[in-house]
């Protein structure tokens, strides 16, 4: 008598599922139909941001790349200008600080005391100031020109804090100046774009312009 123990058959791998390769499809389809016509649009912010047309198509271009690679990620029905935009504002922001290899201080970033009183009244995180009422609210073509009235060090600091909701030592730590440095440039920076955008906000009825 063969007492050996037979070997277990061996068993067929899995077959991927069939809807994965449908999945991708689907979500290619819908990237297509949702995010492309979006395109002109996020160039305008870009040209705004960069303010050098290269660089915005650069922008825009690892912007898709980053929002295709992360489409499953969307939640259907949802914002998509924003999260977009988002992406591109992060995306932004990565570029600027690796072109900050040695930042340097201006002098006139020296932060003053009364600033200092001001900034420390109002919590860092999720400040819902007149101007970021306006950013939200404003057509992209005159949100573009509002940014683009800012100086890049003030506009960096604005998106940052405004857009992204980063806290001050959040964003010092990212341009690598101090936080009282931050603070200088986002008072000033919110000062300038409060001009900038007066007379849209009067218009569209932003931050209580009477």
């Amino acid at each position: 008598m063969d007492t050996t123990t037979p070997s277990p058959t061996p068993q067929a791998p899995e077959a991927a599922p069939a809807s994965s390769a449908l999945d991708g499809a689907e979500l290619e389809a819908r990237f297509m139909d949702e995010a492309m016509p979006l395109m002109n649009q996020l160039f305008g912010a870009a040209l705004g941001m960069t303010r050098n047309r290269a660089d915005a198509e650069d922008l825009v271009q690892e912007t898709y790349l980053k929002a295709f690679q992360k489409f499953h990620q969307y939640q259907p029905g949802t914002n998509i200008k924003a999260w977009l935009y988002r992406i591109l504002t992060n995306t932004y922001i990565t570029s600027y600080r690796k072109a900050q290899r040695s930042p340097k201080r201006a002098s006139s970033d020296t932060v003053e005391d009364w600033q200092l009183a001001d900034a420390a009244s109002h919590s860092e995180v999720g400040l819902k100031s007149a101007e970021v009422e306006a950013l939200e609210a404003l057509p992209s073509a005159q949100l573009r020109d509002a940014l683009d009235s800012l100086s890049e060090e003030h506009r960096m600091v604005v998106l940052m804090a405004d857009v992204e909701g980063m806290s001050y030592k959040e964003i010092a730590e990212e341009l690598g100046v101090p936080m009282g440095t931050v603070m200088s440039r986002l008072n000033r920076a919110r000062k300038n774009l409060r001009s900038a955008l007066a007379d849209v906000a009067a218009e569209y009825g932003i931050g209580g312009a009477k």
